[in-house]
């Protein structure tokens, strides 16, 4: 049987690829996302990104966490809310082409604002807002209502910026993308 390589999800060194996050934060990100991911799997990993009713499966790599990078990583939900981070901006940098350029401001209804490669990060007017969130347990259904949760979020935002929801479930490996209509 022919084995065929499914492409990569890099998780690791976002910094170079993403203008807006700096090497220690790139590297902070993936840590954590390491640490989420290991708690139910083994790496290598495969992840279904699921966006405008299709689907691609993703192989993603990730460092197992030691002792020391477990206890600095105790808390669960910052983990997996620096997790998501990472393996959300990586998803989006994959299936949308697009990169964080900078952090969102508070009451924005996003957590940063990407954009398409090459684009200033004080040009905001090409960017769009993405609002992430992550989840260590629970099945597809929960991925689901938690991007419909999103969504309305990044609806109420205080920004008129286009806007992508973004949801992680690292049990279900599971990536939900979706573009934030001004439909309600």
């Amino acid at each position: 049987m022919t084995r065929v390589d499914k492409p990569k999800l890099r998780l690791e060194s976002l910094h170079e690829r993403h203008v807006g996050l700096t090497p220690s934060l790139s590297g902070t990100f993936f840590e954590a996302a390491s640490v989420c991911l290991n708690r139910h799997h083994d790496s290598p990993v495969e992840v279904e990104i699921a966006r405008n009713g299709g689907s691609s499966i993703r192989m993603v790599e990730f460092k197992k966490p030691d002792v020391r990078v477990l206890n600095a990583w105790a808390n669960d939900i910052d983990t997996t809310e620096s997790g998501a981070y990472c393996v959300c901006l990586a998803a989006v940098e994959v299936e949308e082409q697009l990169v964080a350029v900078k952090r969102a401001e508070t009451l924005s209804g996003a957590d940063w604002y990407v954009a398409p490669v090459g684009t200033a990060p004080d040009d905001l007017e090409h960017c769009l807002r993405l609002e992430v969130s992550g989840l260590d347990t629970g099945a597809r259904s929960a991925v689901d209502a938690r991007l419909r949760q999103k969504v309305a979020q990044a609806r109420r935002g205080a920004s008129n910026l286009p806007a992508i929801a973004s949801v992680v479930g690292f049990k279900e490996r599971t990536i939900a993308i979706q573009k934030v209509s001004s439909d309600e």
